[in-house]
């Protein structure tokens, strides 16, 4: 392997791994505000145990996801320095504004809301909660809108030897980061609505079938009403998550019909352009991917999903490369954006293979959309078994599920990343910068091998001290609330809690 290849696998690496907090971080933030709220305004202690639970796994989870969030920056100098110096006058605006506004809004309140307990009006308190939890999308939207920018290089010209931009709100008005940010958003409230969910479901079987003699450390019999709450709320944010992140994922694929055909085309293993194309629920390639053996179909799907109509036309592989090597990058309609039509002339002097790893890019789409519906379905599950006072069984099975919930839409999330950008091949900005140009030139393989393994092997020892903190607190459970009335000399010092 060559240095750029192994800065690839080093990208690959630290930003999956980066992701799997992502999300976590964007859809507990708002549950764990939502449940601050519900006390707030009801008073009620069982909310508040709640919050106080689910605080410390947002707690672990958000200090993991900035930890690792970290290193991603430092690669753009250190392994892709030709693409920061071609893309830096884009890119670095809303990586700017990421930091300016989201971070320091995130790391300003989340301090003032965990030393705020009991310090601050519960209204005040309540708002920084609310103010984290609106700095992580906000960071996330601006990410989103660098990386769409890369899927859809919109708003700028080559020029002086690089990307310049011409207009700055061509970044969030552009198609594919209004597809990809709602698709991403949703699939983070699906992934803290399966984390809720997993957990108070786990908890309420456990709390409502212990045997009575058991001398069980966390939970009285009042527990199973607290946790049937909280696992009512999870499936119902699951539920409406999953189907938002379904309908945004519809959007978005109809949105690749038109930018990006050859990532399509690879995720669903179409060769040869066809009107009313089926939908490949699963397939053998050849070990080169460049020829489909077998597959079982089911027909006209494709083009509904691409077009929403059954006998639409969806460009295939040979096709959509035939033309790449004919005429250079052009969409399907004929157009191209400013950015790739200046850069035509540069681009034609660089050996390029249009077509992404389809084995990669078929069955990362597949388990995406697996693993979604399978989340969805056990919520729909766990919502009626759950109705009234119903509590179901403590079952082999129901834990299985249970404890795998929060783990589907997770893992999910990972393989819609890794289709998002594997499918992007051979591009690190599509249709204009190939990806094998953008790597570091001073770099060699031993030195990016060296970082790849020293960066593994911490996230490595970062995943088992998350999953061990994770585990103990789970298995604290709830935390016991005290409330200290104000004393007789100081009435008006408000009430406070303890755990």
């Amino acid at each position: 392997m060559d240095a750029q290849v192994l800065a690839r696998w080093q990208f690959g690496i630290t930003t999956v791994y980066h992701f799997f907090f992502v999300p976590v971080t964007i859809g507990l933030s708002f549950l764990v505000a939502i449940m601050q709220t519900v006390w707030v305004r009801t008073n009620n202690a069982e909310w508040l145990r709640l919050t106080k639970f689910f605080m410390k796994l947002f707690l672990i989870n958000f200090a993991a996801g900035l930890v690792t969030g970290i290193v991603q920056e430092f690669q753009f100098g250190m392994n892709w320095s030709e693409y920061s110096r071609f893309v830096g006058d884009i890119f670095g605006a809303p990586l700017a504004l990421e930091a300016l506004i989201a971070f320091f809004l995130e790391s300003t309140f989340i301090g003032l809301w965990i030393f705020g307990w009991g310090r601050l009006s519960k209204g005040l308190h309540l708002a920084t909660i609310w103010l984290v939890a609106a700095g992580t999308v906000i960071s996330a939207l601006w990410i989103l809108a660098a990386n769409s920018w890369m899927q859809n290089p919109v708003g700028a010209v080559y020029r002086n030897g690089r990307a310049e931009l011409t207009d700055f709100m061509a970044l969030p008005t552009n198609p594919f980061f209004l597809g990809t940010a709602s698709h991403v958003i949703a699939a983070s409230f699906m992934t803290g609505g399966g984390l809720l969910c997993g957990v108070a479901g786990w908890w309420l079987i456990k709390s409502h079938h212990r045997p009575t003699s058991e001398a069980f450390e966390a939970a009285d019999s009042k527990d199973v009403k607290t946790w049937r709450r909280a696992t009512r709320l999870g499936a119902w944010v699951l539920i409406a998550a999953s189907l938002a992140t379904f309908g945004s994922g519809h959007w978005q694929g109809q949105i690749e019909a038109k930018y990006q055909p050859m990532k399509l085309a690879a995720s669903e293993g179409l060769y040869e352009t066809t009107s009313g194309a089926p939908f490949s629920i699963v397939a053998v390639f050849t070990s080169d991917g460049t020829k489909k053996v077998w597959s079982l179909d089911v027909p006209y799907v494709l083009s509904i999903l691409a077009h929403n109509d059954p006998n639409a036309t969806v460009y295939g592989i040979q096709d959509l490369r035939d033309v790449y090597l004919e005429k250079g990058y052009i969409n399907p309609d004929g157009s191209v954006n400013e950015l790739q039509k200046s850069f035509a002339q540069q681009l034609r002097a660089l050996p390029v293979e249009p077509v992404p790893n389809v084995w990669v890019s078929f069955y990362s789409f597949r388990v995406m959309m697996g693993l979604g519906v399978l989340a969805f379905l056990i919520g729909l599950l766990v919502l009626v078994s759950t109705r009234g006072e119903r509590v179901p069984r403590d079952t082999r099975l129901w834990r299985v599920a249970l404890v795998g919930l929060p783990f589907l839409p997770l893992l999910g999330n990972s393989a819609g990343w890794i289709l998002a950008e594997m499918g992007r091949q051979p591009w690190i900005v599509y249709g204009v910068l190939p990806t094998w140009t953008a790597a570091s030139p001073g770099n060699s393989a031993g030195v990016v091998l060296a970082t790849m393994v020293l960066y593994t092997l911490l996230y490595g020892v970062i995943a088992v001290v998350v999953l061990f903190l994770f585990n103990k607190t789970v298995k604290e459970g709830l935390p016991e609330v005290v409330t200290v009335e104000p004393s007789d000399d100081d009435s008006d010092a408000p009430v406070s809690f303890a755990y």
